[in-house]
């Protein structure tokens, strides 16, 4: 169909769907948020952008308020737990069908993950080893899946299908180690009592997953009615509940994929031998069964977790991340001193981290497992390229602005940290794209399975 030929809706729809589905689309989105926050942070409207999350809800009844927290809280508390819930879904695919479910494969992105996190961990604690200023060594440890894909799908078809693949096991097993972090390291007081109504609420969840119950309303409402306000209450973070609960999803199929290409091919015939009545916009009843049946069986054929994971993916990148970033991203560089800034080394010790220990981190580790033997350089990787790779995993926006508001307490810190991030994240990803550029010839399509 001509596109003057299309809808009016239609028109406008379209080019809003191809935009949501490039996959540099996510970076570009939480790019412009982050510059929004910072705008609005200088503008003469600053007093009342901070204001605005600090306003406090919550719920009552019978004259007792409940779970009355900050906006800013239930944005980090609350729609973060759906970020995380995608991480946690990403996270059992790739270990059960993708990049991480061969260990061979998985032993590259793995080892490169665990240098990426360790030394830039290390190098912020031994500039910040006392005081409030040390909480904050978690900061550097994780990449920003969105913004560090974005960078690199820039590139087209300059960088093989199979190095976008490590990057993205890579960023995944960056976030699983800062989720540990945050579960472990960063929690308040722990009521064990709804830690254990949390687990409860879980095995239900992981029960109906055995049994063969394959409804989303069945946990969704037993993954935040129950497991994630238990964990909100029980002090541990309540993002963790989010990545708990993903697993719980069931990923199996009803229908298997030979009985589905059968199913439909013999659908798709009887739907071809029906007499098409052209002259009306609905379709015949006949019809109408063949299409219920079409889409019931390929609801069927599709495990509920990748169902979920089509479902918010686009939900999480242009309106749960951007949401996280206007809110938290904002610096009030008007009203701090380079004095302020630097009286600590926390600036200094995020960016560090960041910038210098991701690279040390990942071409260190990488190397010397490789030296040892014990692992291979990925398929269609050279150390040029991963140098440029660790740069791009460099970006930390998200995770490292989400850990910042839980290490620190006091304003200032969590500026210093911001800066540092921002600074670490522009100059990685620049400098990554420029060197990641410089591979020139298109590449070949590679298998990566």
């Amino acid at each position: 169909m001509k596109y003057r030929d299309r809808a009016p809706i239609d028109r406008v729809t379209i080019p809003i769907q191809r935009f949501i589905k490039q996959e540099k689309s996510g970076g570009l989105v939480l790019g412009i948020s982050v510059i929004v926050a910072l705008v609005l942070a200088n503008s003469p409207w600053r007093t009342e952008y901070f204001s605005f999350f600090d306003q406090k809800f919550g719920f009552t009844f019978r004259g007792e308020t409940y779970l009355e927290f900050s906006l800013l809280q239930w944005i980090n508390d609350g729609l973060m737990a759906v970020f995380f819930f995608m991480v946690g879904l990403e996270l059992k695919r790739e270990i059960i069908a993708g990049e991480l479910s061969d260990i061979k494969n998985a032993l590259s992105p793995v080892i490169a993950a665990i240098g990426g996190s360790l030394v830039p961990a290390l190098i912020y604690f031994s500039l910040n080893s006392v005081g409030e200023v040390h909480s904050g060594w978690g900061i550097p440890m994780a990449t920003d899946i969105a913004f560090a894909l974005g960078v690199l799908y820039l590139l087209g078809d300059r960088i093989p299908l199979s190095i976008k693949v490590f990057l993205t096991a890579l960023a995944i097993i960056d976030d699983l180690m800062a989720v540990l972090v945050i579960a472990f390291f960063y929690t308040s007081d722990i009521s064990l009592m709804n830690l254990l109504i949390g687990f409860l609420f879980f095995a239900a969840m992981f029960i109906g997953n055995r049994i063969g119950v394959r409804s989303i309303l069945f946990y969704a409402v037993l993954g935040i009615g129950g497991l994630w306000t238990a964990f909100l209450l029980s002090g541990v973070h309540a993002t963790i509940a989010a990545v708990i609960a993903a697993f719980a999803i069931p990923v199996d199929v009803r229908i298997k994929e030979s009985v589905f290409l059968a199913r439909m091919k013999k659908l798709v015939n009887r739907f071809y031998r029906i007499d098409p009545d052209d002259k009306v916009p609905t379709v015949t009843f006949e019809q109408l069964q063949v299409l219920e049946r079409i889409i019931g069986d390929t609801k069927r054929a599709t495990p509920p977790s990748q169902r979920l994971e089509s479902f918010l993916s686009p939900l999480v990148a242009f309106v749960i991340i951007p949401i996280f970033a206007v809110a938290n991203a904002g610096v009030d560089i008007v009203d701090i001193s380079p004095d302020t800034l630097f009286d600590t080394n926390v600036a200094t010790g995020v960016a560090l981290g960041l910038f210098v220990g991701k690279v040390v981190g990942i071409m260190g580790f990488t190397w010397l497992f490789i030296k040892f033997g014990v692992t291979s350089m990925p398929r269609n990787m050279d150390m040029k390229k991963l140098l440029g790779l660790s740069f791009l995993a460099a970006i930390g926006f998200t995770m490292s602005l989400f850990i910042t508001q839980l290490a620190f307490v006091t304003e200032v810190y969590k500026t210093q940290a911001k800066v540092g991030i921002f600074v670490a994240s522009i100059a990685g990803g620049i400098i990554g794209y420029t060197i990641l550029k410089r591979q020139t010839a298109p590449a070949v399509k590679d298998d990566v399975g």
